[in-house]
């Protein structure tokens, strides 16, 4: 959530910032309900004071044995106009609430211009795709060839965009999450964690994906709703909601491996062929809580960390930095890790590192205490795929393929894999 001095103060500048997104401020309304939010509690502050004055009086009246019906009169005249007037207040807050939390977040200065994907700029880019003498295949031909990789089955059971891993495919993907987490844990300094996969909706509420993506969630119809957590960075981020951390802790590092739950209800008719967008899927997420003066780096460093795992496994890949107009609601700057797929001759997405300045951190109230001035202030939070499981399976399947259609285990997972060192049926 945005600062609300900043939008009262800057509403001009708030405006101009987001409208790079392509998203439309109505500065003046919200500054007219500002003003009226104004107004109406300064007259309910009156009302009240002059109630309980009143209300004061009608004591010392009955205790000198007056007649205290005309103040009780007007005590119920003054509360009748207080209800009115605290019952407008709550709307107009209301109203405010509903425009606060439904604007995106500012964008850093570095955020290229740009309204759509083919907009976003190229930043760098590490290895070469493999040179192949043969036609490569795609992952679902490999999975299809080798009977490992079965949708079908998974659509009787469960509909679209769901698969079933078997064998030793299956265990690749398992060796990739311990690999991950063994080099987060070890060499960049996170702290494994394992979270609940079943929220609430007020932690959706601190990290951005409620209200306005409600309809990406799967929800329970239990009493109490539970949703089920589109990605480790909900339940991770939120463990710091509601605290003060003290500044000798910083930065907090948390990793997790998690399957996460999307009904892609914003994609239909996207990559409905394999593996790369799926309603369950496995995931490594990465997250920081750092000071607002170490953010800019943590990000170019947490991206680091999620591009060294494609590095030890010889994947070809691209950083890009997203635009205005393609980056994600809570996001101040975004860079996106895209691996080579050769069964589809293009990059694509398998990363994507985010840095939310204090806009999860105001709406979860999470803070650190500055040394320098013994007070509170917002943490800043940082999240980014360590990586996405699912799609580094795919890339290996496509980029580690062999003419026979069996796919050899590279080194770097080859300790997890129990001496199997090609994957075939």
């Amino acid at each position: 959530m945005i600062d609300p001095k900043i939008l009262r103060q800057s509403s001009d500048e708030v405006a101009a910032n987001l409208a790079r997104r392509g998203f439309a401020f109505d500065a003046g309304a919200y500054l007219e309900l500002e003003s009226e939010r104004k107004e109406l509690q300064v007259q309910v502050e009156a009302l009240r004071n002059e109630r309980n004055a009143s209300a004061k009086q009608i004591g010392q009246a009955k205790a000198r044995g007056e007649d205290a019906t005309p103040l009780l009169e007007a005590v119920k005249d003054l509360g009748m106009k207080l209800d009115t007037a605290d019952a407008r207040l709550q709307l107009v807050l209301q109203q405010l609430q509903d425009i606060e939390l439904g604007l995106p977040n500012l964008l850093h200065a570095d955020v290229p211009d740009g309204k759509e994907e083919s907009d976003n700029k190229e930043v760098r880019r590490w290895g070469e795709p493999p040179a192949m003498d043969f036609k490569a295949r795609d992952h679902v031909e490999l999975g299809a060839q080798s009977g490992l990789l079965d949708f079908d089955t998974a659509a009787r059971i469960s509909g679209s965009r769901f698969s079933i891993l078997r064998g030793p495919l299956a265990r690749l993907q398992r060796a990739l999450i311990q690999f991950m987490l063994d080099v987060h844990t070890a060499e960049h300094g996170y702290e494994e964690t394992y979270v609940p996969y079943l929220v609430q909706a007020d932690a959706l509420l601190g990290t951005g994906q409620l209200p306005k993506f409600e309809a990406d969630l799967f929800r329970t119809a239990t009493e109490t709703p539970y949703y089920l957590i589109p990605t480790a960075e909900v339940p991770l981020t939120n463990m710091a909601r509601d605290s003060i951390i003290d500044a000798r802790e910083l930065p907090r590092r948390f990793v997790a491996h998690t399957p996460c739950f999307r009904s892609e209800a914003g994609s239909y008719g996207k990559d409905t062929r394999g593996m790369i967008r799926q309603h369950q899927f496995e995931k490594v997420e990465l997250v920081q809580l750092t000071r607002p003066a170490d953010s800019d780096r943590a990000l170019d460093e947490l991206t680091g960390h999620a591009e060294s795992i494609l590095q030890r496994l010889g994947l070809a890949y691209r950083v890009v930095v997203l635009c205005a107009g393609d980056i994600g609601f809570g996001s101040r700057k975004t860079f996106d890790i895209e691996v080579w797929l050769p069964g589809q001759q293009r990059y694509r997405e398998i990363s994507s590192c985010s840095s939310f300045g204090d806009f999860q951190a105001r709406r979860m109230q999470a803070r650190w205490r500055n040394p320098e001035t013994g007070k509170p202030e917002l943490l800043h939070t940082l999240n980014g795929s360590g990586v996405a499981a699912g799609r580094a399976l795919v890339a290996i399947m496509e980029n580690y393929q062999n003419a026979d259609g069996s796919i050899a285990v590279p080194d770097a997972l080859k300790p997890y894999m129990a001496g199997i060192e090609t994957v075939s049926l």
